[in-house]
């Protein structure tokens, strides 16, 4: 294995940092106050997509910074897992770096799930109009009345009727769900199959957000914040009635779906993570040394230098572990490398929750408010111990696989 940047990467980064630094950062902040002011408003579906990311978008599209995620040379950059890899850390830099680029989840896995499992008509509707951007996306999953760290739980369905398929039940946590721009959303729900196996009784669908019978209850603050334009809510179907040909891939075949889209977009959130655990140890070294307390900089008190080194240290671990599963999906796909992915979705938050709970501590007050990106980086970090399935069950699979190794196929 060679975790050395491609050509192809190289290239794309130098473009994507130059762009970040002259477009991106000189508007963040004031990005980020327009959001917030949108958020005091109380209104979400009065929620609009500030000018500065319009013009951004069409800036990076015509730079040909551009559906960077996709493997395809014809409709993105045809780069691989591990080629995009530096980009997605560089891009986690920001609040605002992925959707610019046209990267930012869902889209990503709900693009990418067309791509690989859509049919035509499915790719034409949908797939076009968001690898363009021109429209936004949801995927609804998560439930509020079931434990969702256990898929097989849902209690939602999506039962075919004929030539027709029919969704009723409540999701929440759906992310996009309050954009301006969602036109549609992929709902994961139960589907009656004679004889099916418990991984063969799920089906995915594609529902138009405007289609009768989908009801948007509220949006969902994630430590106070409501993530304005963009959104998490909760959403009822209620006797939602599609063509069958809205299911992707027939029914029954929602869960080989989730896996082949969670595999690279786990890589893609772990990867963000490391880029935003960098900015924040920068910005805790920045802080320790520019900051003076009982006659010494703060970076020499209470512990703060082994901080930093600890830190570095497991920064620079967590992305190889990152790469290495990058590599290995592309080598042997999403079942063989399980094990490796699992472990980064465990990791990458973990770190980057202890690397910017330290840089907090060493800004003080300023570290809990909306002057420094710490406290978003903060929620992110903990939200996604949680969002991609939580820690508890991604080492439940490492040591499943494990123990089947010694031959412990049952657990023991």
């Amino acid at each position: 294995m060679d975790f050395q940047p491609s050509a192809r990467t190289t290239e794309y980064l130098e473009r994507v940092k130059r762009f970040m630094a002259d477009h991106i950062e000189p508007v963040e902040a004031e990005y980020l106050q327009a959001l917030h002011a949108m958020e005091a408003g109380g209104d979400w579906r009065r929620w609009k997509v500030p000018p500065v990311m319009v013009e951004l978008k069409a800036r990076a599209k015509a730079e040909g910074l551009w559906n960077l995620f996709l493997p395809d040379a014809k409709l993105g950059a045809g780069l691989s897992t591990l080629e995009y890899a530096p980009l997605a850390e560089q891009m986690g830099r920001s609040f605002m770096a992925p959707e610019v680029f046209n990267c930012s989840a869902p889209d990503t896995g709900n693009m990418e799930v067309l791509w690989r499992y859509g049919s035509p008509e499915q790719q034409e509707q949908w797939l076009k109009p968001l690898l363009a951007g021109d429209i936004r996306s949801v995927f609804c999953m998560t439930e509020p009345d079931a434990a969702s760290s256990d898929a097989t739980n849902m209690q939602a369905t999506a039962e075919v009727d004929g030539d027709h398929v029919v969704l009723n039940g409540k999701k929440w946590w759906s992310s996009g769900l309050g954009h301006p721009n969602a036109k549609v959303a992929i709902f994961m729900g139960r589907t009656s199959q004679a004889g099916a196996d418990r991984h063969h009784q799920h089906s995915m669908v594609l529902v138009p957000m405007d289609a009768p019978g989908v009801e948007i209850i509220r949006m969902l603050p994630v430590y106070g914040d409501h993530d304005a334009p963009h959104g998490h809510g909760e959403v009822h179907f209620n006797n939602v009635r599609l063509p069958a040909s809205a299911l992707i891939s027939g029914p029954g075949m929602g869960f080989e779906i989730a896996q082949g889209r969670l595999g690279p977009g786990r890589i893609h959130h772990c990867m963000r993570c490391i880029g935003a655990a960098e900015r924040a140890l920068e910005l805790m070294i920045d802080r320790g040394m520019g900051r003076t307390a009982f006659g010494k900089p703060l970076i020499n008190l209470g512990g703060n230098r082994e901080r930093v080194a600890e830190a570095r240290i497991a920064i620079d671990q967590a992305r190889l572990l990152t790469l290495y599963a990058a590599w290995k999906l592309d080598d042997v796909g999403a079942l063989g490398a399980m094990t490796e992915i699992s472990a980064i979705k465990v990791v990458a938050p973990n770190v980057l929750q202890k690397v910017v709970d330290d840089a907090i501590q060493v800004h003080g007050g300023a570290g809990v408010s909306r002057d420094t990106p710490l406290a978003g980086f903060f929620a992110q970090a903990r939200s996604l111990r949680i969002a991609d399935g939580p820690d508890e069950v991604h080492k439940g699979v490492i040591t499943r696989i494990e123990l089947a190794k010694r031959g412990f196929s049952k657990g023991g």
